[in-house]
């Protein structure tokens, strides 16, 4: 019997799975697939809304401004990747202007600091790549970006360093509600009791809440799709850009990332495949006109990646946060912003708790700090302090990114063992570079294959079943098989 049963391990059960590790309860996480992060957490654009977007009196405009204001500060408690660039809204005639007006009175009804209208000139001279078309533009200082799956992955980890457990390859399929508990069953047999459940399950999160009390809301997946440029284009924008929103959202939008690229995307286009993650030529051509209109300059020929994300859109049109039977609470619907609101929404689950009548006691004592070896960061004296004391750490596996051979045993040693290519480059950075693994992707998996002690032949990808490999070519005397 566990305290909490959290289903799903997306940056939203990531953050609460942290927030409940401060508190004295027994917490477990299910998540179906074999490593966190890989739904919208795995393929969004990383950005911290400023939260002039929500319309006022929503949930997401209740967590916006909080989770933005709460970032900067988890972030750099958690050695995570984060910059306050701020953002810009442009408008391009008479009437988007007066959208930026709307959007103003909105941002400031919610809370939004330092919000300010800038005329067509002021813009072009913080962006001057921008097309000569725009006419004003809504500045934002507070909004930012992150690197989402790593923010999660931050979580997860700190979560397990106080006593979190995390179940993988754990699809939820069942869940009986006995006198004072929930039993929870797996698809491969297991089973969990728990006095409490908190359904984060993404996508999934209906069909997780009609196992538990019956269907409350519906959630059809919106899919958006991506360029991802080469460093080379990293310094086209400083700041995060945005078009004024339409019935569609809030359109394509183009952003540095926190590791120096360009990120331009997303489409909206609302899909019945939960799973459905193919990237579409024409829906990529529709990206790229969109975003030539915003900068005519930019580079396309410094793309590197196409990929595609889902949004867990609920018909609530809302977030969906609360609870929807004694012991059953629904954290659903988290679509944009969810990132940003996701460690204000964590950080009100035991306050909801306690007002429903299950108060928590704080720990004595919680390890709340992470640090990581990045050897491309560290300044010369520390990078060669670093190599002397661990020389595993100046052996380069990864020449795009500068990742080491120590970065990544000490991603597959530190409190979640990756099991696959994409869960290396998810906590290193290794592959994300202009080869995109081509040349590091065969070290990778001896060293995974070396920590993990899976046959390289079983290694995959990303999620199960993505095998890299069909069999083997040569026996290990070099002769053909």
């Amino acid at each position: 019997m566990v305290d909490f049963a959290v289903i799903g391990a997306g940056i939203v059960g990531s953050a609460i799975a942290w927030e409940l590790s401060k508190y004295e309860a027994d917490v477990v996480v299910l998540e179906k697939e074999n490593d966190i992060a890989l739904g919208a957490t795995r393929a969004n654009s990383g950005i911290i809304h400023a939260g002039y977007d929500p319309e006022p009196g929503t949930l997401a405009a209740r967590y916006n401004v909080p989770g933005a204001r709460m970032i900067p500060e988890i972030a750099a408690d958690l050695d995570v990747h984060f910059r306050q660039t701020g953002s810009l809204v442009l408008a391009f005639s008479d009437r988007e202007t007066q959208g930026l007006h709307a959007l103003l009175a909105r941002g400031q009804k919610n809370g939004v600091p330092g919000l300010q209208i800038l005329s067509a000139e002021a813009t072009r001279a913080l962006e001057p790549r921008l097309s000569e078309r725009v006419t004003a533009s809504l500045y934002a200082p507070t909004a930012g970006i992150v690197n989402p799956w790593e923010l999660a992955l931050a979580f997860m980890e700190t979560a397990i360093k106080n006593g979190v457990r995390l179940l993988l390859d754990a699809a939820v399929t069942g869940i009986g509600k006995e006198e004072d508990h929930y039993r929870l069953r797996t698809a491969d047999g297991r089973e969990v009791s728990t006095r409490f459940v908190i359904n984060a399950a993404g996508a999934y999160a209906d069909e997780v809440s009609a196992l538990a009390a019956g269907k409350l809301f519906s959630i059809t997946p919106t899919k958006g799709e991506y360029f991802l440029f080469d460093k080379s284009a990293g310094e086209t924008v400083d700041r995060v850009i945005f078009c004024v929103p339409d019935e569609l959202g809030k359109g394509v939008i183009i952003a540095p990332t926190v590791h120096g690229n360009l990120i331009v995307g997303p489409d909206a286009e609302p899909v019945a495949d939960k799973d459905d993650t193919a990237t579409d030529g024409a829906r990529l051509a529709y990206v790229r006109s969109r975003a030539l209109q915003v900068i005519p300059s930019l580079p396309f020929n410094d793309n590197i990646r196409n990929f595609a994300g889902l949004r867990a859109a609920a018909d609530t049109d809302d977030f969906v946060i609360g609870f929807q039977a004694p012991g059953f609470f629904n954290v659903a619907g988290i679509k944009s912003p969810g990132l940003t609101a996701a460690p204000a929404i964590a950080d009100d689950i035991p306050r909801r708790f306690a007002a429903a009548g299950y108060p928590l006691n704080r720990k004595a004592y919680w390890q709340g700090k992470r640090r990581i070896v990045r050897i491309r960061e560290l300044p010369a004296e520390e990078k060669a302090a670093a190599i002397r004391a661990n020389p595993a750490y100046g052996h380069i596996i990864c020449r795009c990114e500068t990742i080491s051979e120590g970065e990544i045993l000490d991603a597959c040693r530190r409190g979640m063992k990756p099991v696959s290519l994409d869960g290396i480059k998810r906590r290193t950075g290794a592959g994300m570079g202009r080869c995109q693994g081509g040349f590091c992707g065969a070290g990778i998996v001896a060293i995974l294959a070396g920590e993990t002690g899976i046959d390289p032949l079983r290694i995959c990808q990303d999620k199960a079943g993505s095998r890299l490999f069909a069999g083997r070519t040569k026996s290990a005397g070099g002769t053909d098989d």
